[in-house]
């Protein structure tokens, strides 16, 4: 009798072990999709009340108690900022500058990663650090060499003035990037192109790009995304209102419009006018995004 209830407790621990384990997991993972849930709450939640404060009328935004969700929704905000002039100035010189120092970091930035991908040559790590690091040295320092070197030349409103900057800060990204791709394709295939009688500068744009086009894809997303959202150097080598790029206008619609009154809506449907091309241009290409920025992680 004894040992038989020795077996049976005996059998019994295993199980009851088995169920403990079975209930941790559990709460482990409703524990782990809790917190990624809160986390995503928290990152969405300041743009969605922007959304929302977007479709308010001017009287409803100013509302006691708060009217959370608009009841109809309201246009007149993007009526009023599409109606500005200067506004619509602003989303153009956005998209020439970011487009432009996109443009001119690809083609330069790709140049030199493939060099520094093919070539063998002593400290390329080292050189890959000082090409980070210079994308992360901070703009403020150089604004004022910068702003007196352009006003000496007259680019102050001018695109150069803003486009040049730029590069300078999305070129050291795209290199970067790129010559993480341009390391994993074979040279053996720029070799065959070679063979059949392409030139060195033909192997690579007709061979090495369309076979790295995922990572050209993300660095060229990266790079306007930068540029895009660039406001030092806009609000200070730019002082003419055409010349204004979209982040600098919404800054400057505090009490532009409506004296001694806060345009609210205006601000909010600007910045919602403004972000969506970024939203757009990451859910068209987000495969592209992830495939670029996972390639090379393993290796087999």
């Amino acid at each position: 009798m004894t040992a038989s209830a020795n077996t049976v407790s005996a059998g019994a621990l295993p199980t009851g072990a088995a169920s403990r384990r079975a209930r941790t997991a559990v709460y482990s993972g409703f524990a782990f999709y809790a917190f990624v849930l809160a986390f995503i709450v928290f990152c969405l939640a300041p743009f969605v009340w922007t959304l929302l404060t977007s479709l308010k009328g001017p009287s409803t935004i100013f509302e006691v108690p708060i009217r959370y969700v608009p009841t109809p929704p309201d246009l007149v905000n993007y009526f009023q900022i599409f109606a500005l002039d200067r506004f619509r100035w602003a989303l153009l010189n956005s998209t020439i500058v970011a487009s432009s120092a996109t443009a001119i970091s690809l083609v330069i930035g790709s140049l030199c990663a493939y060099a520094i991908a093919r070539l063998h040559f002593p400290f390329k790590n080292l050189l890959l650090a000082l090409v980070l690091a210079i994308a992360m040295f901070p703009g403020i320092a150089i604004i004022g060499p910068l702003f007196r070197q352009f006003n000496a030349w007259g680019l102050t409103n001018n695109y150069l003035a803003l486009i040049l900057p730029n590069v300078t800060f999305t070129l050291p990204i795209c290199i970067w990037v790129l010559t993480a791709f341009f390391s994993d394709l074979p040279a053996e295939l720029e070799e065959s192109a070679r063979v059949d009688g392409c030139t060195r500068i033909q192997a690579f744009y007709k061979i090495t790009v369309p076979l790295a086009a995922p990572g050209v894809f993300t660095a060229a997303i990266l790079l306007f995304i930068q540029a895009w959202n660039e406001f030092l150097f806009a609000r200070t080598f730019m002082s003419q209102p055409e010349r204004l790029t979209a982040t600098v206008a919404i800054a400057q619609f505090e009490g532009a419009d409506v004296a001694a009154q806060y345009p609210w809506g205006q601000i909010t449907a600007a910045s919602i006018v403004i972000t969506l091309p970024l939203v757009v241009l990451v859910l068209l290409f987000q495969r592209r995004i992830i495939s670029g920025l996972t390639a090379g992680a393993v290796k087999g």
